[in-house]
């Protein structure tokens, strides 16, 4: 595939994309952290024992997610990459 010099504003598209990539990823990133402390915190917590099981399928459910939005975040970085010139 020929690549082709871009103008000014397809530039600050592509930026723009970039940006909203990163800004996805951070968000995969915290929902991640996040299903992981809660299911932390079902789990060491006395009052909850009888939902327990919750608090383990989140502390699976949040790393799953991070690696999701990881491998989402690198395949659109190169997909970006691999079709522009800046």
């Amino acid at each position: 595939m020929q690549k082709l010099k871009l103008s000014l504003t397809d530039r600050l598209a592509i930026e723009r994309t970039r940006l909203a990539n990163e800004r996805t990823f951070l968000a995969y990133f915290r929902s991640g952290v996040v299903f992981s402390s809660s299911g932390l915190a079902i789990i060491k917590l006395q009052i909850l024992e009888e939902i327990e099981w919750i608090g383990y399928a989140l502390v699976i459910i949040g790393p799953i997610l991070f690696l999701v939005g990881l491998f989402r975040f690198l395949y659109v970085k190169r997909s970006i990459n691999k079709n522009t010139i800046i």
